[in-house]
């Protein structure tokens, strides 16, 4: 599985843009509100990639094809 990442980028006039990538699901909403906080800014809009509507996949959910015998 691909490693967590929060991509921030900040322009010449000093506004911040960040995308999350390989963060599942509504958990990637957590890290609007820890941006907030951390540069006591307000989100003027957001939007969801394509991560969002997709799920994480655990070693629990892989099957083995190998015999028991």
């Amino acid at each position: 599985m691909d490693q967590q990442q929060l991509i921030v980028m900040v322009g010449p006039d000093g506004t911040v843009a960040a995308e999350t990538k390989n963060i599942f699901g509504s958990d990637c909403l957590d890290y609007i509100t820890l941006l907030e906080d951390l540069l006591e800014a307000e989100t003027v809009s957001s939007s969801y990639t394509a991560d969002y509507a997709r799920t994480a996949v655990t070693a629990s959910d892989y099957v083995s094809n190998e015999s028991t015998e």
